[in-house]
């Protein structure tokens, strides 16, 4: 199986997870979306809260009823890609510059299932730069202090800024990523406390305890992942 056919089996697997009058977390990226088209093939009374704009559009273009977060209570189920998976289901994401909806619509999950195809599952984390999402003010200045804390961590490189066509990536809050080139991310729950103390960072892509399970698809099929 190519990496795409992967993706839309862990995608439609997930699928199956749901369950009628369910409230769902609809994920960012392109194995979300292959989970999102399977939900609305299934033609379910669900409700889904988008983690993008792209995702929004997407899942409106099919036919699925979409909820502010501010209007819900606990989702039942949220379902996501990945950029990396580790043991103990550490993730990395945030490729899709929509990492900090991400985390908000996980944290308000009762189950969260990542999804991807098994080039995404790792040793240890780190081999994909892990997206650091920032205030766009002083981003500079914020960039210089993300380094010196990655030293501290044993982490010698440089944030750089995301940008598309000559312009910096602005997420859908209005706000700007920087990836950091790790290599390898010895503890990643430490990491993961630094970032969230640092004034000008809004959050990062270090997805840690969220997972109850992951969903890889592979050659032989989808094979289930638990912490």
């Amino acid at each position: 199986m190519t990496a795409d056919e992967q993706k839309r089996a862990a995608g439609e697997a997930a699928a199956e997870l749901v369950e009628p009058g369910m409230t769902v977390g609809l994920g960012t990226g392109s194995t979300a979306a292959w989970f999102v088209k399977a939900l609305a093939a299934r033609n379910l009374p669900v409700r889904g809260v988008p983690t993008s704009e792209a995702t929004a559009t997407l899942a409106r273009s099919l036919g699925i009823e979409l909820i502010d977060l501010n209007d819900t209570g606990t989702l039942d189920l949220t379902v996501d890609g990945a950029d990396e998976i580790a043991p103990g289901l550490a993730l990395i994401k945030g490729g899709g510059a929509a990492l900090l909806r991400e985390k908000l619509v996980w944290a308000g999950s009762y189950r969260c299932v990542v999804i991807a195809d098994a080039g995404k599952v790792l040793p240890r984390l780190g081999r994909f730069p892990l997206p650091i999402e920032v205030v766009a003010f002083g981003h500079k200045s914020t960039a210089a202090r993300i380094t010196a804390l990655a030293w501290t961590t044993g982490i010698i490189a440089d944030p750089v800024l995301r940008t598309s066509n000559g312009a910096p990536v602005r997420t859908d809050g209005g706000n700007l990523i920087y990836d950091l080139p790790c290599g390898a991310i010895e503890d990643p729950a430490a990491l993961a406390a630094a970032l969230n103390d640092l004034t000008g960072v809004v959050d990062h892509g270090l997805f840690l305890g969220l997972a109850e399970r992951a969903l890889i698809g592979t050659d032989r099929g989808v094979v289930t992942l638990y912490p």
